[in-house]
């Protein structure tokens, strides 16, 4: 029987983004491992789960001290520009002072990680950490109190980023509440994620871009744009860009989250969601100048999605809805599984219980004469027709014989 590993293996989604923040390939983490690159792609997607002593070093390897990777790696710069290389970490100051600067896409030293009303209330990384070292991770909430405790934190921020994403306000309030819906049906799986926020926006984002919602009546007309002409321009502008720049763009110059963190939430490798954020940029300050600095684009995303008044609802009315419809599908897997059991039972005693030969196909019969049809009368035939019908005749007397 194989062993669990001591060091507690991460959840598949959260694989890729801990290597990444490490600066390492899937080659390089087969490589120290023993392993084909195969295997290590099938480790991050979930589809197998690493034992024994592998699974041992592949968890140490993850959540090891980043410090302790190897270089950074140059990507080309055909593939991403200068100021693209090493975003989302941390390096040492080329003037030997020590102090660490941010080397994230036009982020300058001092910008806060999540900052500005699009992302207030959002649980970063470093706050969870600190509430864990301060002891305030123990079981003290119930799976109640700790629902509406994340909702409260995170719904207002993602109604506002999701209205960004999709220009439509109900729809924004639609998708948060489906995705809280979702993670409260799967609360404990949610509960020890370890970015339960990240979870829920990929959700609600995942649920807010789908193509299906433009063959709904009631999405399929524009809603009434921003008032201020300023918004409205850059609404129009993000609305033009494709779904998946839109989403990369949101992530980084919205949120705020690193170049590993945005290609790990997309499912895009970090070369792909830098030029999606160059091209997504590109295309804005195209078309508004004005925003061609990461700042201001931060700042008008911010007092884009604060101008709106934009509400969700109730974290009990949430749990309520979500709970009312597992329930619905629940009993309409019920019932289809009781229509399936009578439907199979009528067709098994309907059904022949033994074997029926078929008939035989029809053979043509020879040498029989051909049926005579009846010809014209003759004349003496002729005659005893006239006669009998000339003569009166009674029914009863025509029936009784003469007694003779």
């Amino acid at each position: 029987m194989t062993q669990s590993p001591a060091t507690p293996l991460p959840a598949p989604k959260e694989r890729r983004r801990l290597r990444e923040r490490r600066s390492l390939t899937q080659t390089d983490v087969a490589t120290r491992l023993g392993v084909s690159r195969s295997t290590v792609r099938s480790w991050e997607t979930g589809r197998s789960a690493p034992r024994g002593r592998v699974g041992e070093e592949y968890a140490r390897l993850l959540i090891a001290d980043p410090s302790a990777a190897r270089p950074e790696v140059t990507v080309p710069q055909e593939v991403i520009s200068s100021e693209l290389v090493g975003a989302g970490t941390s390096r040492e100051d080329r003037s030997g002072t020590g102090k660490k600067r941010s080397a994230r896409v036009g982020v300058r030293p001092g910008r806060k990680r999540a900052e500005g009303r699009l992302t207030e209330g959002l649980p970063t990384e470093e706050w969870l950490a600190e509430d864990a070292h301060a002891g305030l991770s123990e079981p003290s909430l119930t799976p109640a109190q700790a629902f509406d405790a994340l909702y409260a934190f995170c719904a207002p921020a993602l109604v506002r980023q999701t209205y960004l994403l999709t220009g439509r306000r109900e729809l924004a309030r639609e998708a948060v509440e489906r995705a809280f819906q979702q993670a409260w049906y799967r609360w404990p799986e949610v509960a020890v994620d370890r970015d339960p926020a990240g979870w829920v926006r990929a959700t609600a984002y995942e649920y807010a871009l789908s193509p299906w919602h433009r063959l709904r009546p009631r999405y399929r007309h524009p809603e009434a744009p921003p008032a201020d002409a300023a918004d409205r321009a850059l609404l129009d502008v993000l609305l033009e860009l494709p779904p998946v720049y839109r989403r990369t763009l949101l992530l980084y110059d919205g949120v705020g989250l690193g170049l590993p963190e945005t290609a790990a939430e997309t499912e895009a490798s970090t070369p792909a969601a830098a030029n999606r954020v160059l091209h997504a940029r590109e295309a804005v300050a195209e078309r508004l100048p004005e925003l061609a600095s990461p700042e201001d684009l931060h700042r008008r995303l911010t007092e884009l999605a604060s101008a709106e008044r934009l509400r969700a609802a109730k974290p009990r009315t949430v749990r309520w809805y979500g709970e009312r419809r597992a329930q619905q599908w629940t009993r309409a897997a019920i019932a289809f599984t009781i229509l399936l059991i009578g439907v199979t039972a009528l067709a098994l005693g309907t059904a022949p219980d033994h074997y029926e030969e078929p008939l035989a196909p029809p053979e043509t019969i020879r040498g029989l004469p051909p049926k005579a049809a009846p010809g014209p009368l003759s004349a003496a035939e002729l005659r005893l027709r006239a006669r009998l019908r000339s003569q009166e005749m009674n029914g009863p007397e025509r029936l009784i014989p003469e007694n003779r």
